[in-house]
C-alpha cells in the first residue's frame, strides 16, 4: 500500500499512479494499491480496503514521502491503526520515508545533470555554478534539516561552486529570499533544483519565479531541474522501503509506526479516524498542505458509523514571522510572480491569519 499525500493537480496524481504501476510491474504476483490523505481518490482507506477485498492477510504500507513529517510521522500511522483497530485479523506493517537513500541522491544527481545537458560531469566543471536546492518545508525541523543535508552531499557529489537550500512555503528562506540573497554572490550560472516527487501548483511557482528573477538578471544563466518523478532509482528505494517493512528489519530509529504509538500512548497525538479523504482548504498558496500552518483543521466526510469529526492540526510554526520566511512573500507586497494572480482581498485574508497565529 503506497501512500501518497494527494494534491490539487490532476498531473499529481496521474504521476503518482504511474509510480504505482513501476511498482506493480516489480511485485507482479503482489496486489499493489496506492491512496492519499487528501484532496486526491482514492484515499488510503479505499486502498485499503481493496487489498483486503482481494484476501491480503498481511498489508505493508509505504509512506510515498521524501522527508518524515507531519504526514509520515503522525497522519498516514493514524490512518493505519484506526483501520487496523477495525479488523483485528490483519496484519499491518508501515515502512519509512524514502530519506536520503543513495538512490534518490542518485536520481536528484540524475535530474541536476539533465537540467545541465551534461551525462557527467569531472572536478572543477562545475565550480563557476551556483547549486540552489527547493525543498518542501514543513514545521518539522529535523525534515528540513534533511534538505540541507542533501544540498551539501550532492554540491560535493558533483563539485559545484556552491549552494544554498531554499524552502516552498512553511520555513525559511522562502525560494525568493534565498534565491534573491543568493545571486548577490555573483554566480553568472545558477542550477534551480526542486527535490520534489512530483508535480503540482508548488512546482509551477517555483519555476515561474526562477523566470521572473531570470528575467531580472539577463547576465545570468538559470537552469530549471526537473522534479524526480518515477525514475527507476526512485522505484528501486521503495521496493527497499517495502522490504524493510515486510521483513521487520527497520531500527529504532526509523520505525514510524513504533514511535507513533509511543507518543500516542503519553498522550502527546491521537488518533483520527479517518474514513474519506479530507475535503479541500481554501488555501490559495498551497496545495499540498498549508502553507502558513497556521493551525487549521480538516473537516472529514465520514462514510461509515462515525458521525462526528476529527481536527488535523499542524500546530503554529515557531517562525512563521521570520523575516525570510514566508510572510516576507506576503508583507513585501507580495515579491512572487505568481502572487498576482490572486485578488486582494485573498492576501489580505492571509495577512490576517498570520496576525492571529503571531497574537495566539
Amino acid at each position: 500500500m503506497i501512500c501518497g499525500h494527494g494534491s490539487r493537480s490532476k498531473t499529481a496524481e496521474q504521476e503518482f499512479g504511474l509510480l504505482a504501476q513501476g511498482l506493480k510491474r516489480r511485485f507482479p504476483k503482489i496486489p499493489v494499491e496506492y491512496g492519499f490523505l487528501e484532496y486526491s481518490a482514492p484515499n488510503i482507506h479505499m486502498g485499503l480496503d481493496k487489498l483486503r477485498h482481494a484476501g491480503v492477510d498481511h498489508i505493508v504500507a509505504v509512506p510515498g514521502m521524501l522527508f518524515a513529517a507531519t504526514h509520515a510521522k503522525n497522519d498516514i500511522p493514524s490512518v493505519l491503526t484506526t483501520y487496523q483497530e477495525k479488523h483485528k485479523k490483519l496484519k499491518v506493517s508501515y515502512g519509512r520515508e524514502l530519506a536520503l537513500h543513495p538512490e534518490m541522491i542518485a536520481a536528484f544527481e540524475a535530474r541536476i545533470l539533465q537540467a545541465l545537458c551534461k551525462n557527467h560531469v569531472h572536478p572543477g566543471d562545475l565550480y563557476d555554478t551556483m547549486l540552489v536546492v527547493v525543498g518542501r518545508g514543513t514545521s518539522d525541523t529535523l525534515a528540513n534539516a534533511e534538505a540541507a543535508k542533501l544540498t551539501r552531499i550532492v554540491t560535493e557529489n558533483l563539485g559545484f561552486g556552491w549552494s544554498e537550500t531554499v524552502y516552498s512555503g512553511v520555513t525559511f528562506p522562502s525560494v525568493g529570499q534565498g534565491l534573491e540573497m543568493a545571486l548577490k554572490l555573483g554566480y553568472k550560472k545558477v542550477v534551480v533544483a526542486p527535490y520534489f516527487l512530483f508535480s503540482g501548483r508548488l512546482i509551477d511557482r517555483i519555476y515561474k519565479y526562477v523566470d521572473k528573477v531570470a528575467a531580472s538578471k539577463p547576465k545570468v544563466e538559470f537552469f530549471k531541474a526537473h522534479y524526480l518523478a518515477d525514475q527507476s532509482h526512485v522505484i528501486n528505494t521503495f521496493v527497499e522501503r517495502i522490504e524493510e517493512a515486510r521483513l521487520g528489519m527497520l531500527s529504532s530509529n526509523n520505525d514510524l509506526m513504533t514511535s507513533f504509538k509511543s507518543r500516542l500512548e503519553r498522550g502527546e497525538i491521537r488518533v483520527h479516524h479517518h474514513h474519506a479523504e479530507y475535503k479541500p482548504i481554501v488555501d490559495p498558496l498551497d496545495d499540498e498542505g498549508s502553507f502558513l500552518e497556521h493551525g487549521h483543521s480538516h473537516e472529514h466526510e465520514h462514510e461509515h458509523e462515525h458521525g462526528h469529526e476529527h481536527g488535523h492540526s499542524h500546530g503554529i510554526y515557531e517562525h512563521i514571522g521570520h523575516p525570510n520566511g514566508p510572510r516576507t512573500m506576503i508583507d513585501q507586497g507580495v515579491c512572487c510572480c505568481f502572487m498576482s494572480q490572486f485578488p486582494q482581498h485573498i492576501i489580505d485574508e492571509e495577512r490576517e491569519l498570520l496576525k492571529q497565529s503571531e497574537n495566539s
